[in-house]
Protein backbone atom coordinates (compact mmCIF):
# COMPACT_ATOMS: atom_id res chain seq x y z
CA UNK A 1 0.00 0.00 0.00
CA UNK A 2 1.64 2.86 -1.15
CA UNK A 3 2.27 6.16 1.28
CA UNK A 4 -1.01 8.61 0.16
CA UNK A 5 -3.16 5.25 0.76
CA UNK A 6 -2.39 4.91 4.58
CA UNK A 7 -2.51 8.41 4.90
CA UNK A 8 -6.44 8.03 3.26
CA UNK A 9 -7.20 5.17 5.38
CA UNK A 10 -5.84 6.34 8.82
CA UNK A 11 -8.06 9.69 7.89
CA UNK A 12 -11.32 7.24 7.85
CA UNK A 13 -10.56 5.51 10.76
CA UNK A 14 -9.98 7.97 12.57
CA UNK A 15 -11.90 8.69 15.70
CA UNK A 16 -14.64 11.54 15.57
CA UNK A 17 -13.62 14.49 17.29
CA UNK A 18 -15.53 14.91 20.41
CA UNK A 19 -17.93 17.91 20.79
CA UNK A 20 -18.63 19.94 23.77
CA UNK A 21 -21.80 19.59 25.17
CA UNK A 22 -24.07 21.36 27.72
CA UNK A 23 -22.48 23.91 29.90
CA UNK A 24 -19.26 23.21 28.06
CA UNK A 25 -20.26 25.35 25.42
CA UNK A 26 -21.56 28.13 27.35
CA UNK A 27 -20.56 29.03 30.69
CA UNK A 28 -17.78 26.38 31.68
CA UNK A 29 -16.19 27.01 28.05
CA UNK A 30 -12.53 27.50 27.66
CA UNK A 31 -12.41 28.23 24.31
CA UNK A 32 -14.59 30.85 23.94
CA UNK A 33 -12.31 34.62 23.82
CA UNK A 34 -14.48 36.22 26.21
CA UNK A 35 -14.30 33.04 28.96
CA UNK A 36 -10.27 31.89 28.24
CA UNK A 37 -9.24 33.88 30.47
CA UNK A 38 -11.89 33.54 33.08
CA UNK A 39 -10.80 31.10 36.38
CA UNK A 40 -12.62 32.33 39.50
CA UNK A 41 -12.37 29.12 42.60
CA UNK A 42 -15.22 28.80 44.96
CA UNK A 43 -13.58 27.48 48.34
CA UNK A 44 -14.86 27.00 51.61
CA UNK A 45 -16.64 29.68 53.41
CA UNK A 46 -13.76 30.46 55.76
CA UNK A 47 -11.43 31.03 52.83
CA UNK A 48 -14.19 32.85 50.89
CA UNK A 49 -16.07 34.92 53.69
CA UNK A 50 -13.73 34.44 56.74
CA UNK A 51 -10.70 35.05 55.17
CA UNK A 52 -11.83 38.27 53.92
CA UNK A 53 -13.98 39.69 56.62
CA UNK A 54 -11.99 42.01 57.94
CA UNK A 55 -11.35 44.18 55.05
CA UNK A 56 -15.10 43.77 53.85
CA UNK A 57 -15.96 45.43 57.62
CA UNK A 58 -14.07 48.04 57.32
CA UNK A 59 -14.87 48.91 53.41
CA UNK A 60 -18.43 48.32 54.26
CA UNK A 61 -18.16 50.63 57.33
CA UNK A 62 -16.28 53.45 55.19
CA UNK A 63 -19.09 53.41 52.70
CA UNK A 64 -21.81 53.48 55.18
CA UNK A 65 -20.46 55.73 57.29
CA UNK A 66 -18.73 58.79 54.32
CA UNK A 67 -21.20 57.76 50.97
CA UNK A 68 -24.46 59.27 50.70
CA UNK A 69 -25.75 55.86 48.75
CA UNK A 70 -24.28 53.30 50.98
CA UNK A 71 -25.60 55.76 54.06
CA UNK A 72 -29.00 54.85 52.02
CA UNK A 73 -28.90 51.85 52.21
CA UNK A 74 -28.43 50.90 55.55
CA UNK A 75 -30.55 53.35 56.77
CA UNK A 76 -33.45 53.07 54.58
CA UNK A 77 -33.25 49.14 55.59
CA UNK A 78 -33.55 49.99 59.16
CA UNK A 79 -36.11 52.12 59.14
CA UNK A 80 -38.29 50.36 57.33
CA UNK A 81 -37.35 47.19 58.64
CA UNK A 82 -36.98 48.30 62.16
CA UNK A 83 -37.46 51.30 62.57
CA UNK A 84 -39.08 52.99 66.14
CA UNK A 85 -38.29 49.16 67.33
CA UNK A 86 -40.38 45.70 66.63
CA UNK A 87 -43.63 45.60 69.20
CA UNK A 88 -44.42 42.31 71.32
CA UNK A 89 -48.25 40.87 70.51
CA UNK A 90 -48.41 37.66 72.63
CA UNK A 91 -50.50 34.97 70.37
CA UNK A 92 -49.95 32.08 73.10
CA UNK A 93 -52.70 28.99 71.90
CA UNK A 94 -55.01 29.55 74.93
CA UNK A 95 -57.15 26.38 74.13
CA UNK A 96 -53.92 23.79 74.07
CA UNK A 97 -53.22 25.48 77.60
CA UNK A 98 -56.90 25.24 79.07
CA UNK A 99 -57.74 28.89 78.83
CA UNK A 100 -61.20 31.00 77.70
CA UNK A 101 -60.57 33.26 75.28
CA UNK A 102 -61.72 36.53 77.68
CA UNK A 103 -58.79 34.37 80.42
CA UNK A 104 -56.13 34.32 77.37
CA UNK A 105 -56.47 37.77 76.43
CA UNK A 106 -56.20 39.26 79.99
CA UNK A 107 -53.03 37.12 80.01
CA UNK A 108 -51.79 38.17 76.75
CA UNK A 109 -52.51 42.39 78.19
CA UNK A 110 -50.98 41.60 81.31
CA UNK A 111 -47.90 40.22 79.73
CA UNK A 112 -47.38 43.19 77.09
CA UNK A 113 -47.41 45.58 80.52
CA UNK A 114 -45.01 43.63 82.21
CA UNK A 115 -42.73 43.56 79.36
CA UNK A 116 -43.23 47.08 78.51
CA UNK A 117 -41.63 47.80 82.10
CA UNK A 118 -38.70 46.59 81.20
CA UNK A 119 -38.21 46.71 77.61
CA UNK A 120 -39.15 50.88 77.95
CA UNK A 121 -36.61 51.15 80.41
CA UNK A 122 -32.65 51.90 80.27
CA UNK A 123 -32.41 49.81 82.63
CA UNK A 124 -32.90 46.98 79.99
CA UNK A 125 -29.16 48.29 78.47
CA UNK A 126 -26.27 46.64 80.60
CA UNK A 127 -24.52 50.13 79.55
CA UNK A 128 -28.51 52.09 80.62
CA UNK A 129 -27.85 54.14 77.35
CA UNK A 130 -30.73 52.52 75.19
CA UNK A 131 -34.15 51.16 75.77
CA UNK A 132 -35.20 47.74 74.10
CA UNK A 133 -36.22 49.48 71.42
CA UNK A 134 -33.38 51.50 70.61
CA UNK A 135 -30.63 48.24 70.99
CA UNK A 136 -33.31 46.40 68.20
CA UNK A 137 -32.10 49.79 65.84
CA UNK A 138 -28.46 49.65 66.67
CA UNK A 139 -28.38 46.07 66.90
CA UNK A 140 -30.02 45.41 63.05
CA UNK A 141 -27.89 48.56 61.76
CA UNK A 142 -24.89 46.98 62.82
CA UNK A 143 -25.78 43.61 60.95
CA UNK A 144 -26.03 45.54 58.17
CA UNK A 145 -23.08 46.99 58.20
CA UNK A 146 -20.68 44.49 59.99
CA UNK A 147 -22.61 41.12 59.01
CA UNK A 148 -23.45 39.93 61.98
CA UNK A 149 -23.98 41.47 65.76
CA UNK A 150 -23.73 40.13 69.40
CA UNK A 151 -25.77 40.51 72.24
CA UNK A 152 -24.72 39.07 75.81
CA UNK A 153 -26.88 38.28 77.99
CA UNK A 154 -26.17 39.49 81.64
CA UNK A 155 -27.80 39.63 85.19
CA UNK A 156 -28.02 42.92 87.62
CA UNK A 157 -29.67 43.59 90.87
CA UNK A 158 -33.46 44.37 91.10
CA UNK A 159 -34.41 47.90 91.84
CA UNK A 160 -37.34 49.46 93.03
CA UNK A 161 -38.14 50.88 89.61
CA UNK A 162 -36.68 47.87 87.77
CA UNK A 163 -37.70 44.23 89.56
CA UNK A 164 -35.98 42.42 86.78
CA UNK A 165 -32.56 41.46 86.59
CA UNK A 166 -31.77 40.75 82.54
CA UNK A 167 -29.83 43.16 80.96
CA UNK A 168 -28.90 42.78 77.38
CA UNK A 169 -25.36 43.94 76.07
CA UNK A 170 -24.67 44.80 72.50
CA UNK A 171 -21.56 43.72 70.96
CA UNK A 172 -18.84 45.07 68.32
CA UNK A 173 -18.73 42.41 65.31
CA UNK A 174 -14.88 42.57 65.59
CA UNK A 175 -14.45 41.98 69.06
CA UNK A 176 -15.70 38.22 68.51
CA UNK A 177 -12.11 37.32 67.23
CA UNK A 178 -9.93 34.67 67.44
CA UNK A 179 -8.00 35.10 70.76
CA UNK A 180 -3.76 35.66 70.64
CA UNK A 181 -1.86 32.83 71.25
CA UNK A 182 -3.24 28.86 70.84
CA UNK A 183 -2.56 26.05 68.93
CA UNK A 184 -3.18 28.01 65.43
CA UNK A 185 -1.56 31.49 64.54
CA UNK A 186 -3.17 33.49 66.25
CA UNK A 187 -5.80 36.41 65.38
CA UNK A 188 -4.03 38.34 62.76
CA UNK A 189 -5.68 40.90 59.92
CA UNK A 190 -3.26 40.43 58.12
CA UNK A 191 -2.95 36.88 57.88
CA UNK A 192 -5.64 34.98 55.56
CA UNK A 193 -4.71 31.49 57.40
CA UNK A 194 -5.36 33.22 60.82
CA UNK A 195 -9.28 33.04 60.36
CA UNK A 196 -8.76 29.33 62.33
CA UNK A 197 -7.17 28.04 64.90
CA UNK A 198 -7.61 25.23 67.92
CA UNK A 199 -8.33 25.30 71.26
CA UNK A 200 -5.52 23.07 73.36
CA UNK A 201 -8.43 22.38 76.00
CA UNK A 202 -10.79 20.26 73.95
CA UNK A 203 -9.63 20.26 70.40
CA UNK A 204 -12.38 22.67 69.23
CA UNK A 205 -11.78 24.53 66.35
CA UNK A 206 -12.29 28.52 66.48
CA UNK A 207 -13.13 30.22 62.87
CA UNK A 208 -12.81 34.13 63.39
CA UNK A 209 -13.97 33.98 67.32
CA UNK A 210 -16.81 30.89 66.87
CA UNK A 211 -15.88 27.82 68.85
CA UNK A 212 -16.91 24.80 67.27
CA UNK A 213 -17.00 21.08 67.91
CA UNK A 214 -15.00 18.99 65.49
CA UNK A 215 -18.54 17.96 64.10
CA UNK A 216 -19.01 21.39 63.24
CA UNK A 217 -21.18 22.20 66.36
CA UNK A 218 -21.37 26.14 68.03
CA UNK A 219 -19.72 25.87 70.89
CA UNK A 220 -18.81 29.59 72.41
CA UNK A 221 -17.79 32.53 71.89
CA UNK A 222 -14.56 34.35 72.23
CA UNK A 223 -14.70 37.97 73.20
CA UNK A 224 -12.24 40.21 73.93
CA UNK A 225 -12.16 43.43 76.28
CA UNK A 226 -11.57 45.67 73.47
CA UNK A 227 -11.56 45.69 69.92
CA UNK A 228 -7.96 44.60 68.64
CA UNK A 229 -5.92 46.87 67.47
CA UNK A 230 -7.51 49.68 68.73
CA UNK A 231 -5.06 52.15 70.15
CA UNK A 232 -7.10 54.42 71.58
CA UNK A 233 -8.74 52.38 73.77
CA UNK A 234 -6.65 53.12 77.42
CA UNK A 235 -7.89 49.20 79.00
CA UNK A 236 -4.52 47.81 78.18
CA UNK A 237 -3.72 44.70 76.52
CA UNK A 238 -6.47 42.65 74.16
CA UNK A 239 -7.40 39.73 76.34
CA UNK A 240 -10.30 37.55 75.40
CA UNK A 241 -12.79 35.49 77.28
CA UNK A 242 -14.58 32.22 76.60
CA UNK A 243 -18.33 32.27 76.60
CA UNK A 244 -20.54 29.21 76.43
CA UNK A 245 -22.65 29.70 73.71
CA UNK A 246 -25.52 27.76 75.76
CA UNK A 247 -26.23 27.71 79.61
CA UNK A 248 -25.94 24.32 80.96
CA UNK A 249 -28.97 23.81 82.70
CA UNK A 250 -31.72 25.91 80.86
CA UNK A 251 -30.22 25.01 77.29
CA UNK A 252 -31.04 28.80 76.55
CA UNK A 253 -28.42 30.72 74.84
CA UNK A 254 -26.55 32.76 76.55
CA UNK A 255 -25.12 34.84 73.97
CA UNK A 256 -26.80 36.12 70.24
CA UNK A 257 -25.80 36.58 66.66
CA UNK A 258 -27.99 37.99 64.75
CA UNK A 259 -26.30 36.85 61.06
CA UNK A 260 -28.36 36.03 58.58
CA UNK A 261 -26.21 32.63 56.24
CA UNK A 262 -26.32 32.26 52.39
CA UNK A 263 -23.78 29.40 52.65
CA UNK A 264 -23.54 25.84 54.32
CA UNK A 265 -20.57 26.08 57.45
CA UNK A 266 -21.01 29.10 57.16
CA UNK A 267 -20.27 30.96 61.02
CA UNK A 268 -19.96 34.89 60.27
CA UNK A 269 -22.15 36.97 58.55
CA UNK A 270 -21.17 38.73 55.38
CA UNK A 271 -21.60 42.72 55.56
CA UNK A 272 -24.77 43.77 53.83
CA UNK A 273 -22.69 45.87 51.29
CA UNK A 274 -20.42 43.12 50.29
CA UNK A 275 -21.30 42.74 46.50
CA UNK A 276 -21.61 46.32 45.59
CA UNK A 277 -18.29 47.64 47.53
CA UNK A 278 -17.21 48.17 44.19
CA UNK A 279 -19.70 49.77 42.65
CA UNK A 280 -20.09 52.12 45.58
CA UNK A 281 -16.60 53.43 45.53
CA UNK A 282 -16.43 54.29 41.55
CA UNK A 283 -20.42 56.03 42.43
CA UNK A 284 -17.63 58.00 44.99
CA UNK A 285 -15.02 58.74 42.54
CA UNK A 286 -17.07 60.02 39.76
CA UNK A 287 -19.30 61.98 41.96
CA UNK A 288 -16.20 63.53 43.66
CA UNK A 289 -14.42 64.33 40.12
CA UNK A 290 -17.44 66.18 38.83
CA UNK A 291 -18.18 68.02 41.94
CA UNK A 292 -14.34 69.00 41.41
CA UNK A 293 -15.07 69.71 37.39
CA UNK A 294 -18.40 71.43 38.12
CA UNK A 295 -16.40 73.57 40.78
CA UNK A 296 -14.26 74.83 37.88
CA UNK A 297 -16.51 75.22 35.33
CA UNK A 298 -18.31 77.78 37.66
CA UNK A 299 -15.35 79.68 37.53
CA UNK A 300 -14.83 82.77 34.97
CA UNK A 301 -11.86 83.52 33.30
CA UNK A 302 -11.30 86.95 31.49
CA UNK A 303 -8.28 87.74 28.97
CA UNK A 304 -7.44 90.93 27.29
CA UNK A 305 -5.96 90.95 24.05
CA UNK A 306 -4.17 93.37 21.47
CA UNK A 307 -6.10 93.36 18.23
CA UNK A 308 -3.51 95.79 16.70
CA UNK A 309 -2.34 95.03 13.59
CA UNK A 310 1.34 93.21 13.75
CA UNK A 311 2.50 93.65 10.08
CA UNK A 312 4.68 96.38 10.86
CA UNK A 313 8.21 95.65 11.09
CA UNK A 314 8.23 98.23 14.16
CA UNK A 315 5.74 95.98 15.91
CA UNK A 316 7.85 92.73 14.87
CA UNK A 317 11.46 93.88 16.38
CA UNK A 318 11.89 95.50 19.45
CA UNK A 319 13.22 99.26 19.26
CA UNK A 320 16.78 99.81 20.47
CA UNK A 321 15.74 102.55 22.46
CA UNK A 322 12.88 100.31 24.46
CA UNK A 323 13.70 99.08 27.92
CA UNK A 324 13.09 94.80 26.97
CA UNK A 325 12.06 94.59 30.87
CA UNK A 326 8.60 95.60 29.33
CA UNK A 327 8.28 92.83 26.95
CA UNK A 328 5.74 90.13 27.69
CA UNK A 329 4.19 92.09 30.43
CA UNK A 330 0.06 92.13 29.97
CA UNK A 331 -1.92 93.76 27.75
CA UNK A 332 -3.56 96.20 30.37
CA UNK A 333 -3.55 96.70 34.21
CA UNK A 334 -6.52 94.08 35.19
CA UNK A 335 -6.50 96.07 38.52
CA UNK A 336 -7.97 99.31 36.89
CA UNK A 337 -11.06 97.29 35.95
CA UNK A 338 -13.97 95.64 37.61
CA UNK A 339 -16.86 93.44 36.45
CA UNK A 340 -20.82 94.23 38.31
CA UNK A 341 -23.84 94.61 37.06
CA UNK A 342 -24.09 97.91 34.82
CA UNK A 343 -20.17 98.34 35.07
CA UNK A 344 -18.51 100.55 32.33
CA UNK A 345 -15.24 100.26 31.35
CA UNK A 346 -13.27 101.90 28.84
CA UNK A 347 -10.40 100.05 27.52
CA UNK A 348 -7.36 101.50 25.28
CA UNK A 349 -7.75 101.46 22.11
CA UNK A 350 -6.71 98.18 20.28
CA UNK A 351 -7.22 95.82 23.26
CA UNK A 352 -10.32 93.35 23.54
CA UNK A 353 -11.83 91.14 25.75
CA UNK A 354 -12.24 86.98 25.10
CA UNK A 355 -13.87 84.75 27.85
CA UNK A 356 -12.87 81.19 28.62
CA UNK A 357 -15.56 78.82 27.10
CA UNK A 358 -16.00 76.65 30.64
CA UNK A 359 -19.39 75.11 29.91
CA UNK A 360 -18.18 71.76 29.26
CA UNK A 361 -21.39 70.21 30.76
CA UNK A 362 -21.44 66.55 31.48
CA UNK A 363 -24.80 65.28 29.78
CA UNK A 364 -24.20 61.99 30.10
CA UNK A 365 -23.42 62.20 34.15
CA UNK A 366 -27.30 61.84 34.78
CA UNK A 367 -27.65 58.97 32.87
CA UNK A 368 -24.67 57.15 33.62
CA UNK A 369 -25.09 57.72 37.74
CA UNK A 370 -29.03 56.45 37.49
CA UNK A 371 -27.69 53.25 35.76
CA UNK A 372 -25.00 52.68 38.22
CA UNK A 373 -27.55 53.71 40.92
CA UNK A 374 -30.23 50.79 39.89
CA UNK A 375 -27.54 48.21 39.63
CA UNK A 376 -26.44 48.76 43.27
CA UNK A 377 -29.98 49.20 44.10
CA UNK A 378 -31.33 45.16 42.46
CA UNK A 379 -28.25 43.51 44.10
CA UNK A 380 -29.48 45.14 47.66
CA UNK A 381 -32.86 44.14 46.25
CA UNK A 382 -34.26 47.39 46.89
CA UNK A 383 -36.06 48.98 44.45
CA UNK A 384 -34.24 51.65 42.77
CA UNK A 385 -37.09 54.61 43.78
CA UNK A 386 -37.39 53.37 47.60
CA UNK A 387 -33.54 53.91 47.69
CA UNK A 388 -32.87 57.09 46.01
CA UNK A 389 -36.53 58.11 47.91
CA UNK A 390 -37.59 59.12 43.96
CA UNK A 391 -40.92 58.64 43.41
CA UNK A 392 -41.16 60.10 39.70
CA UNK A 393 -42.79 57.61 38.21
CA UNK A 394 -46.66 56.67 37.78
CA UNK A 395 -48.99 55.60 40.75
CA UNK A 396 -48.91 52.14 39.42
CA UNK A 397 -45.20 51.82 38.90
CA UNK A 398 -44.31 53.32 42.79
CA UNK A 399 -46.51 51.31 44.24
CA UNK A 400 -45.09 48.56 42.50
CA UNK A 401 -41.70 49.62 44.26
CA UNK A 402 -43.33 50.38 47.75
CA UNK A 403 -44.69 46.46 47.57
CA UNK A 404 -41.37 44.73 46.23
CA UNK A 405 -39.71 46.80 49.17
CA UNK A 406 -42.10 45.93 51.96
CA UNK A 407 -41.58 42.25 50.93
CA UNK A 408 -37.92 42.64 51.56
CA UNK A 409 -38.24 44.52 54.85
CA UNK A 410 -41.16 41.97 56.11
CA UNK A 411 -38.40 39.51 55.20
CA UNK A 412 -35.73 40.59 56.99
CA UNK A 413 -37.75 41.46 59.83
CA UNK A 414 -38.96 37.96 59.94
CA UNK A 415 -35.05 37.13 60.40
CA UNK A 416 -34.22 40.33 62.96
CA UNK A 417 -37.14 39.02 65.08
CA UNK A 418 -36.16 35.19 65.36
CA UNK A 419 -32.52 36.36 65.86
CA UNK A 420 -33.10 39.15 68.44
CA UNK A 421 -36.51 40.13 69.77
CA UNK A 422 -37.61 36.67 70.75
CA UNK A 423 -34.90 34.67 72.11
CA UNK A 424 -34.83 37.95 74.43
CA UNK A 425 -38.19 37.88 75.42
CA UNK A 426 -38.15 34.15 76.50
CA UNK A 427 -35.25 34.88 78.17
CA UNK A 428 -37.37 37.95 79.88
CA UNK A 429 -40.70 35.96 80.35
CA UNK A 430 -38.59 32.85 81.63
CA UNK A 431 -37.67 35.06 84.50
CA UNK A 432 -40.95 36.86 84.88
CA UNK A 433 -42.72 33.39 85.64
CA UNK A 434 -39.97 32.45 87.84
CA UNK A 435 -40.13 35.33 90.34
CA UNK A 436 -43.94 35.04 89.96
CA UNK A 437 -44.63 38.58 87.98
CA UNK A 438 -46.57 36.48 85.69
CA UNK A 439 -48.46 33.34 85.90
CA UNK A 440 -47.80 30.17 83.44
CA UNK A 441 -48.66 26.86 84.55
CA UNK A 442 -46.44 24.13 83.01
CA UNK A 443 -43.92 26.25 82.08
CA UNK A 444 -40.83 24.61 83.71
CA UNK A 445 -42.64 21.43 83.32
CA UNK A 446 -43.17 20.86 79.34
CA UNK A 447 -41.55 22.59 76.82
CA UNK A 448 -44.13 22.09 74.57
CA UNK A 449 -46.36 24.13 77.31
CA UNK A 450 -42.98 26.32 77.72
CA UNK A 451 -43.00 26.76 73.51
CA UNK A 452 -46.61 27.75 73.71
CA UNK A 453 -46.25 29.93 76.40
CA UNK A 454 -43.49 32.14 74.60
CA UNK A 455 -45.38 32.16 71.10
CA UNK A 456 -45.54 36.07 70.17
CA UNK A 457 -45.63 37.83 67.15
CA UNK A 458 -43.77 41.16 66.30
CA UNK A 459 -44.91 43.98 64.07
CA UNK A 460 -43.09 46.72 63.44
CA UNK A 461 -43.55 50.11 61.26
CA UNK A 462 -45.86 50.27 58.30
CA UNK A 463 -44.69 50.96 55.01
CA UNK A 464 -45.63 54.16 53.31
CA UNK A 465 -48.87 54.47 52.06
CA UNK A 466 -49.44 56.17 48.35
CA UNK A 467 -53.20 56.59 48.37
CA UNK A 468 -54.60 55.79 51.97
CA UNK A 469 -58.22 55.25 50.32
CA UNK A 470 -57.10 52.22 48.27
CA UNK A 471 -55.40 50.59 51.11
CA UNK A 472 -57.73 51.04 53.88
CA UNK A 473 -60.35 49.88 51.71
CA UNK A 474 -58.02 47.11 50.56
CA UNK A 475 -57.77 46.05 54.25
CA UNK A 476 -61.30 46.35 55.12
CA UNK A 477 -62.41 43.38 52.17
CA UNK A 478 -59.60 41.36 53.15
CA UNK A 479 -61.51 41.17 56.40
CA UNK A 480 -64.97 40.91 54.99
CA UNK A 481 -63.54 37.97 53.13
CA UNK A 482 -61.86 36.87 56.19
CA UNK A 483 -58.01 36.80 54.46
CA UNK A 484 -57.11 38.12 57.46
CA UNK A 485 -58.04 40.08 61.21
CA UNK A 486 -58.72 43.57 62.28
CA UNK A 487 -56.00 42.92 64.84
CA UNK A 488 -53.24 42.18 62.44
CA UNK A 489 -54.15 44.95 59.78
CA UNK A 490 -53.86 47.27 62.52
CA UNK A 491 -50.44 46.12 63.89
CA UNK A 492 -49.37 46.12 59.78
CA UNK A 493 -50.59 49.19 58.77
CA UNK A 494 -50.14 51.54 61.78
CA UNK A 495 -47.96 49.46 64.64
CA UNK A 496 -51.11 49.82 66.76
CA UNK A 497 -53.08 47.09 69.05
CA UNK A 498 -56.66 46.60 68.13
CA UNK A 499 -58.25 46.93 71.49
CA UNK A 500 -56.52 50.09 72.27
CA UNK A 501 -57.90 51.22 69.12
CA UNK A 502 -61.69 50.37 70.00
CA UNK A 503 -61.34 51.66 73.62
CA UNK A 504 -60.08 54.92 72.69
CA UNK A 505 -62.30 55.13 69.97
CA UNK A 506 -65.42 54.39 73.15
CA UNK A 507 -64.08 56.99 74.98
CA UNK A 508 -64.90 59.30 72.23
CA UNK A 509 -67.82 58.39 70.73
CA UNK A 510 -68.91 58.39 74.89
CA UNK A 511 -67.58 62.30 75.28
CA UNK A 512 -69.29 63.55 71.51
CA UNK A 513 -72.37 61.96 72.77
CA UNK A 514 -71.83 63.66 76.59
CA UNK A 515 -71.25 67.09 74.65
CA UNK A 516 -74.14 66.62 72.16
CA UNK A 517 -72.46 66.42 68.91
CA UNK A 518 -73.88 64.27 66.01
CA UNK A 519 -71.08 61.60 65.52
CA UNK A 520 -71.74 60.88 62.13
CA UNK A 521 -69.45 58.07 61.67
CA UNK A 522 -71.59 54.19 61.68
CA UNK A 523 -68.12 53.11 60.59
CA UNK A 524 -66.48 53.57 63.70
CA UNK A 525 -69.90 52.84 65.51
CA UNK A 526 -70.49 49.72 64.11
CA UNK A 527 -66.61 48.94 65.37
CA UNK A 528 -67.50 50.27 68.78
CA UNK A 529 -70.37 47.84 68.96
CA UNK A 530 -68.42 44.83 68.19
CA UNK A 531 -65.95 45.44 70.28
CA UNK A 532 -68.84 45.92 73.30
CA UNK A 533 -70.12 42.36 72.27
CA UNK A 534 -73.13 43.57 70.13
CA UNK A 535 -74.39 42.28 67.03
CA UNK A 536 -72.93 42.14 63.31
CA UNK A 537 -71.88 45.47 62.29
CA UNK A 538 -73.78 45.14 59.09
CA UNK A 539 -77.37 45.68 60.78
Amino acid sequence: MSKRNRKVLKSRIRAPAVKNSGYSDGGASFQKDALRSWHPQRLSSKSDIDANLVTLRNRAADQATNTPLGSAAIVTSTMHAVGAGLRLFPRIPYKFLGLTAEEARDWERNTVREFKLWAGSKECDWRRRNNFYDLQNIAYATYLTDGDSFALFRRANPSFSMPYTLRIQLLEANRVSNPLGGAGVGYSEANAWGVEQLNPENGNHIINGIEVTPEGRLAAYWVSNKVPGDLVNIDGATTWQRIEAFGDATGLPNMLQVCHDTRAEQYRGVPYLAPVLENLKQIGRYCDAELTAAIIRSFLSIFFTNTQSSNSIDNILPSAYEDESHDGEPVVDVAQYKLGPGQLNSLPKGVDVKTVDSSNAQSAYDNYMTHLEKSVAAALNIPYEVLLKCFGSSYTASRGALLQARDEFQTRRGWFAADFCQPIYEQWLMEAVATGRIKCPGFFESPIKRGAWVAADWFGPSMSILDPIKDVTGAALRVKYGLTTREREAAEMTGSDLEENLEQIAYEQDLIKNLGIDAGNPEVLAGVKMARGGGDANE
